[in-house]
């Protein structure tokens, strides 16, 4: 568990468009769509589950990109296609008996975000986020979406409450 400004951190929601990827999409000449993803944010991924904390998956796309990378990262839940990201993050921790605002950490980054990260118990987004919405938020990151900004949100968390060095020595590196 991450313990965050006297609260206790059992969730962690996350925007996929500006913070996984920069925002971008390539077209090819069928018209699919492609992201390009950070790879270095799958450490972010990895670094929740050995602390027993969930992630959720929240975005308004509902590409088959977002889906064949979340299964690849083996993440469990994912809400795609959600127009309301407030509302299903309320219905999600209704459903497993956790505290939105005392309880869940948001990391996104524009407009369709804003009412989640005003009402999660620590929110943040990436440096390239409007100014608008960085004057809202808990802590602005210095990555750009696409540039590994939510394996940094991670990596602040867990160094709020221990050495992240020692964290990752203790859970990843075999003696």
């Amino acid at each position: 568990m991450i313990k965050l400004n006297n609260h206790n951190i059992r969730v962690v929601f996350t925007d996929i468009d500006g913070v996984w990827t920069d925002g971008g999409m390539f077209y090819n000449d069928e018209g699919e769509a492609f992201k390009k993803f950070n790879t270095s944010d799958s450490a972010g991924v990895l670094f929740l589950r050995k602390l027993n904390i969930l992630l959720v998956v929240i975005t308004g796309e509902d590409s088959d990109s977002v889906k064949r990378r979340t299964e690849k990262l083996k993440i469990k839940f994912v809400l795609s296609g959600v127009k309301n990201k407030f509302k299903a993050a309320q219905d999600f921790c209704k459903k497993h008996r956790i505290d939105l605002a005392e309880e869940a950490a948001f990391i996104g980054n524009d407009f369709n975000d804003l009412h989640l990260l005003k009402n999660t118990a620590h929110s943040a987004v990436p440096i390239d986020a409007p100014d608008y919405i960085k004057n809202k938020v808990d802590l602005v990151l210095s990555k750009k979406g696409g540039e590994g900004v939510f394996r940094e949100y991670i990596e602040y968390l867990i160094s709020e409450n221990m050495d992240l060095g020692n964290f990752v020595e203790e859970h990843f590196v075999k003696q």
